[in-house]
């Protein structure tokens, strides 16, 4: 059996391809290029680069001074069409996913439904709690991260409404044991822009969240880091994996934002 890579499909458009090869080009390290700069990078001859420069301008997708070129914002609408057909566990998975190999934890991303939060995204590393965590598991929303997360950006009328119907449960030693509690908590929540469970849902786990908001800014969602308590303090996993996952947050919104507006 032959260990050649197969060629170009007969459907294959060349010049297609050595256009997006074009664009592919520009990145952050390269906003603006010359012409022979370009050429060299896409692998094309001057003529070539200058043919597919010239309709990139007519259409609106790179700019010149004359001596030099950049990309314009319109190409942005070349992923328009992708992400408006997105939605939010479909934006967050990949970045999850790229979030728990760099910090080497689980990753989860969820929604408030009732009185519980329920995962719309998972991104386990390794077994971290009795109960295993799917798609569609609720947690009691006032015992973790993402659910106060999600409780702190309620309005004033739906946390009024939550927190009438709530029954607090001692889930361990060290769960919030009071509604008292709980709203000063949450005011610390709002303030920092994150929250922090410390084994307050399961013995020896401990997890830290940052908010998901909409283009008008409500929360939407949540998005957290879960590890072993034993693995470190309270302070080294805010220190070593919250502004990483503050971070993958803002991307998340990034990416959110524009899949509304493509609709």
């Amino acid at each position: 059996m032959s260990d050649a890579l197969p060629g170009p499909s007969s459907g294959f458009v060349q010049s297609l391809a050595r256009g997006l090869a074009v664009i592919r080009v520009f990145g952050e390290d390269n906003p603006v290029m010359t012409l022979s700069d370009i050429a060299r990078a896409s692998g094309l001859t001057r003529a070539t680069t200058r043919r597919f420069l010239m309709t990139l301008i007519e259409l609106g997708y790179v700019r010149t001074d004359g001596k030099t070129f950049a990309l314009t914002a319109r190409v942005l609408e070349l992923g328009f069409s992708y992400l408006s057909g997105l939605t939010l566990p479909q934006i967050a998975q990949p970045l999850l996913e790229d979030l728990s190999r760099q910090i080497g934890e689980s990753t989860s991303a969820a929604i408030l439904d009732g009185s519980d939060i329920v995962y719309v995204v998972r991104v386990p590393t390794h077994r971290i709690m009795t109960v295993g965590i799917n798609l569609g598991t609720r947690l009691p929303a006032y015992a973790t991260s993402m659910g106060r997360v999600l409780l702190a950006g309620l309005a004033p009328d739906a946390l009024a409404d939550y927190l009438h119907d709530l029954k607090l449960q001692a889930l361990t030693s060290r769960t919030v044991g009071s509604e008292q509690a709980l709203l000063a908590e949450l005011d610390r929540v709002r303030a920092q822009g994150w929250a922090l469970a410390d084994q307050e849902l399961e013995p020896g786990l401990r997890s830290i969240a940052a908010p998901i908001h909409d283009a008008a800014g409500t929360v939407v969602a949540a998005v957290n880091v879960s590890t072993a308590a034993s693995s470190g303090t309270s302070a080294s996993l805010r220190a070593t994996c919250l502004p990483a996952l503050q971070a993958t947050a803002a991307h998340i919104e990034t990416d959110l934002a524009i899949a509304q507006r493509a609709q």
